[in-house]
């Protein structure tokens, strides 16, 4: 089960800590398909979470509109899992109790306990699920968070740099599990990520965002077979293409602010 995004014309100006006003993203358009995998990467600060947070409903644009399946997007829904950088465990509860938090809050954990298990299976933590979040690894911890987002079943998977805190094995070992998880369920995913790496290893389609104020400076589309090898030339000639492209949208020149 999946769903078609639609960004079309969103701007988002906000109030920084110091009074300040800041424009985050300007006219941002993008059409994500049903069951796509996308990756948004950019310079920090250039808006790639608040985007990720429009989509998700817990903000909102000052103009433009986002719809999920022609549906404006006003508010948050469990049809749009989101999986926070740092996992955003609760830590009084146990890996099995974090991961059925939405199903007791939807108030469907009695129709739906057993899909705990199953997800438990899924994200490879079977015998963890009595620990408790400081008992286990950082990769676990965003396993449990992306099995608790999952469990839900919803329509698009919202990824905020959630292995940007790893180690590169523990990092290449949640990749997989990621795709894994991807061509099981063929949820439509969005990922905020800093490595180029990844993010063609990952994904159909790459977003390159500019500096503040964020706006998409292109839109590469990844056709590599997969499973890809991140060592084969084609990768690593993507990778050259891409770093390019990207250092060109960090140089554009950031224009003054008119708000």
């Amino acid at each position: 089960m999946s769903s078609s995004i639609t960004i079309a014309g969103v701007n988002r100006v906000y109030t920084d800590s110091e009074g300040t006003r800041v424009e985050a993203l300007r006219d941002v358009s993008l059409d994500i398909r049903a069951g796509e995998f996308i990756s948004i990467i950019g310079p920090s600060g250039c808006g790639k979470t608040t985007l990720l947070r429009l989509i998700a409903g817990l903000d909102k644009p000052q103009s433009g509109a986002l719809s999920i399946d022609s549906t404006k997007i006003t508010d948050v829904d469990p049809e749009r899992g989101y999986v926070f950088q740092q996992g955003g465990l609760f830590p009084w509860l146990t890996v099995e109790n974090n991961i059925a938090y939405g199903l007791k809050a939807r108030k469907v954990f009695d129709k739906k306990k057993s899909n705990v298990g199953k997800y438990i299976s899924m994200v490879g933590l079977d015998g963890f699920e009595k620990s408790y979040p400081h008992q286990i690894s950082g990769g676990m911890a965003q396993r449990v968070a992306i099995a608790r987002a999952l469990i839900n079943e919803p329509k698009a998977l919202l990824l905020d740099e959630p292995m940007g805190a790893l180690d590169s094995f523990t990092r290449s070992d949640l990749q997989d599990k990621l795709l894994e998880l991807w061509k099981e369920n063929g949820t439509t995913m969005i990922l905020v990520t800093h490595d180029i790496d990844e993010a063609i290893y990952l994904s159909d389609r790459i977003v390159i965002m500019t500096p503040r104020p964020g706006k998409i400076s292109k839109i590469i589309d990844v056709d590599l077979p997969r499973p890809r090898q991140r060592g084969s030339g084609d990768f690593l000639s993507m990778r050259r293409d891409i770093l390019e492209l990207f250092e060109l949208a960090q140089a554009q020149p950031q224009p003054e602010y008119v708000i």
